[in-house]
């Protein structure tokens, strides 16, 4: 899901700033073909490995993966760091500097831990979540009416729904984004539906329709929602600066009258996972369809802000996010590119077509974790 760079830039920025040949070299098919099988084997070896370690086995593991990405300093690091800069603005390079070593430990983290998720036992996941205000979710479910589920990449997602199906008994519905390989997508539904997900595809006219339907019967839909890079995204102020959200869960709601649920997340020094359930936003009583879109994910986003703003460590977001940056790049969906108002992403064409605004379970960081470890251990092989 990451921008891919235009070809808008200036003569000036093309000269001396783009890849030289001998790395081009090695940047075609074939060599796709085996980034692919190299990420699908990684991904696959950590499934089947990391679950096997000792718990503080695991856990170094995790730290030293982080520690050696972070010092190498490569993109996705100074990405973090970029994007703490807005979410601290008043923060030394010293500082922003502590914040993304931890924020990469926090990140392996999260990966340790959904490596070995599908060996824990229903009293070690039930244990292993401590949500705050969890009543918003146990009273909406009880009331019949669905509920949607929210959330920004934050600490482990995948951990708070697995909390959700075994600590609540609720199953839950959700959609992934199509990850390449073919086989590395099949990965994650298979592990995500064996910890009693629904898994919908990303693509495709469906998964919207499914969505509703499922709320419309009482149901549980959690989406990943503090980024989208498509054109039919929602403009939000955030931290400051304008970025782009789905707005899916807004729609979602709009159009199901099911309750919409942001949730934030965050490790401390415990083996524990905390978290909060916010209070309901509400659909606005007056103003166009748009209008009200518009309001609720602003409204979304907000809520997100003041979580990684309290846990700026814990927010995985090592990808572009502000259009600020994405125009920088000329990535596809920024602005210019696209139609412009209150009213993108809320079109009747997106409704049937919903998926788009649907928000995500993380491809982002899937897509990215593969290339941490991969970093990782190359600089061990120099080093």
């Amino acid at each position: 899901m990451s921008g891919v760079p235009g070809s808008g830039r200036k003569d000036s920025e093309r000269k001396g700033s783009g890849p030289k040949d001998s790395e081009r070299k090695g940047s075609g098919p074939k060599d796709s073909g085996f980034k692919d099988r190299l990420t699908d084997g990684l991904y696959g070896l950590g499934w089947a490995t990391v679950k096997k370690l000792p718990e503080p086995v695991a856990r170094g593991l995790g730290r030293r993966i982080a520690d050696t990405v972070w010092k190498r300093r490569g993109a996705s690091v100074l990405r973090l760091e970029s994007n703490l800069a807005r979410v601290v603005p008043d923060a030394s390079p010293e500082r922003l500097a502590e914040l993304s070593k931890a924020g990469m430990r926090s990140y392996m983290r999260y990966w340790m831990e959904s490596f070995r998720l599908p060996t824990w036992s229903q009293e070690r996941a039930a244990g292993s979540f401590d949500p705050k205000d969890v009543h918003h979710l146990k009273d909406g479910l009880a009331s019949g009416r669905g509920v949607i589920i929210a959330l920004p990449h934050m600490a482990n997602w995948d951990l708070a729904g697995v909390w959700v199906t075994r600590a609540l008994g609720v199953p839950f519905t959700t959609v992934a984004e199509r990850l390449k390989p073919e086989s590395l997508y099949d990965r994650f539904v298979a592990y995500r539906e064996s910890l009693g997900m629904e898994v919908l595809p990303h693509t495709g006219g469906a998964a919207f329709g499914t969505l509703a339907r499922r709320l419309r019967a009482g149901g549980l839909v959690c989406l990943v929602a503090d980024r989208d890079l498509s054109a039919s995204g929602v403009e939000v102020s955030f931290f400051g600066e304008t970025a782009r959200m789905p707005a899916g869960p807004a729609m979602l709601a709009q159009q199901t009258g099911a309750l919409l649920l942001p949730v934030t997340l965050w490790y401390d020094d415990t083996d524990v996972m905390r978290g909060r359930v916010h209070a309901p936003i509400g659909v606005p009583e007056s103003g166009t369809r748009a209008e009200k879109t518009s309001s609720m994910t602003q409204a979304l986003a907000d809520v997100f802000a003041g979580g990684i703003a309290d846990h700026p460590e814990d927010w995985h977001m090592l990808q572009r996010l502000w259009l600020a940056d994405l125009e920088e790049r000329g990535a596809p969906g920024a602005r210019g590119t696209r139609e412009t108002g209150a009213a993108r992403g809320t079109r009747e064409a997106d409704v049937a077509d919903g998926t788009r605004e649907a928000g995500e379970v993380p491809g982002t960081s899937e897509a990215s974790g593969a290339s941490e470890v991969r970093e990782a251990r190359e600089g061990e092989r120099r080093s």
